[in-house]
């Protein structure tokens, strides 16, 4: 598995996708509840597909402390270079 922060980045907007109505736009430095309109439950199902993909756990104060997209990746990127 790759930790390339491009890679997981790309790896994180796929998930994504999925997730929001088709042909919606999705960036890094969208806001995640607030530009792409995912309520709690969304947001939670989101972490959770990242967490299988990359098995990894990401803490809930740790969710809570996380904006955009970006950030999201940066997370993930630390969890899995904590993890090994």
């Amino acid at each position: 598995m790759t930790n390339k922060v491009e890679d997981i980045e790309r790896e994180i907007l796929d998930l994504l996708a999925k997730q929001l109505p088709e042909g919606t736009q999705v960036s890094a430095e969208m806001r995640i509840a607030r530009d792409l309109g995912l309520d709690s439950v969304g947001i939670m199902d989101f972490v959770m597909d990242i967490e299988d993909r990359f098995d990894i756990s990401i803490p809930l104060d740790l969710i809570a402390e996380l904006e955009t997209v970006a950030d999201l990746c940066t997370a993930a990127k630390d969890l899995l270079k904590g993890a090994r």
